[in-house]
């Protein structure tokens, strides 16, 4: 008779994977479940969603980290498995659209997070399910602080569930099971068995989340479209990495520090060039001026400039991208090049 093994959040520990379906013996008809977040802080996020895309009788139930994918809100971890995925990623977003938010068997209801204790398995929100943010929120008000949805659950039929890391065995609670055991972290792997809710864990080989979190800085940094990033979200983004010890990535946040401080050190020498633009203009053009300026991208700036009253703040707002800086640069043929340097991409 086929069996059904529901399995924690992965987050991409492969060799993992591999380990607990080998100990647990799965067979090519028995069902292979997985409450979300196959990917994201271990190290083959990649290999686990070939795992489960190649695998006949498998089933990926909608993760926050997936819907995080899926919607484009990318933080450190998403970055990082973007990069992983390289040119699959694409294909990656693709199929997570097919994903479903439940899955229900005759033994158990299985989601990803959350489960409102007093509404129907067709009624459930889908943000509450997965364990997103605006979820994670609802719930609070919802319920009173220091609870969880299972201290309420009085259901006849039991919910397995990932999300919250739970310790090294599973919580089991008002008939309910929590099955994240911080595999990512170092913990356990685990899985429940249907019918018969037989539990089968695997120990992590390390600390997977600790260890991507340094290798991938630098690629992570390099990554970003900083030429085209406002001057203001640059330098959030070097405060909030200030922290950052390893030598390749602080030396790259180094240099960045240092590019953008000579860009804004041009804004001086911008104004000088479009004050003497605009009277190159007036000279060559004298009744037909306002058509010629009109025909450059920084006409406001040409016209400002003839009436005496462009000033260094219009500037500062307007060219707020390094790349905008760039352009103008290159266009006044400024005798202080900005450099084209390895955060343009």
């Amino acid at each position: 008779m086929p069996r059904t093994f529901v399995v924690g959040d992965i987050h991409g520990c492969y060799d993992e994977l591999i380990g607990l379906v080998q100990k647990m013996g799965l067979e090519d008809e028995d069902m292979l479940v997985s409450v979300g977040d196959i990917v994201d802080r271990g190290n083959k996020s990649k290999e686990a969603y070939e795992y489960f895309i190649n695998r006949p009788n498998s089933l990926v139930i909608m993760g926050n980290h997936e819907r995080k994918h899926l919607n484009s809100v990318l933080t450190y971890a998403q970055e990082i498995v973007k990069l992983q995925f390289d040119g699959k990623y694409p294909e990656f977003l693709n199929w997570l659209n097919t994903l479903g938010y439940y899955y229900e068997t005759e033994e158990a209801i299985i989601v990803h997070a959350a489960f409102e204790h007093n509404k129907p398995l067709h009624s459930q929100k889908k943000e509450v399910l997965c364990g997103s943010t605006s979820g994670d929120r609802y719930l609070e008000k919802k319920y009173a602080p220091e609870t969880y949805w299972n201290d309420y659950y009085k259901g006849e039929k039991p919910i397995i569930y990932g999300h919250h890391v739970v310790g090294d065995i599973p919580l089991i609670k008002n008939n309910s099971y929590g099955i994240d055991t911080g595999a990512c972290h170092g913990g356990y792997l685990t899985a429940v068995e249907l019918p018969g809710f037989i539990i089968h864990q695997v120990k992590a080989k390390e600390d997977y989340w600790k260890n991507e979190r340094t290798v991938w800085q630098t690629p992570v940094l390099r990554s970003k479209d900083w030429a085209n990033m406002e001057f203001g979200n640059i330098k959030k983004q070097l405060e909030k990495l200030a922290f950052v010890e390893d030598t390749d990535a602080r030396v790259y946040l180094d240099k960045l520090q240092n590019w953008v401080e000579e860009l804004e050190g041009l804004f001086p020498l911008i104004k000088s060039g479009l004050d003497l633009f605009t009277v190159d203009l007036i000279s060559k053009s004298q009744e037909d001026f306002n058509s010629a300026a009109s025909k450059f991208d920084f006409k406001t700036f040409i016209f400002k400039s003839r009436a005496n009253n462009l000033k260094i703040d219009d500037l500062q707002k307007s060219l707020n991208t390094p790349q905008k800086v760039i352009n103008i640069a290159a266009h006044l043929n400024l005798p202080q090049k900005p450099s084209q340097s390895e955060f343009m991409i």
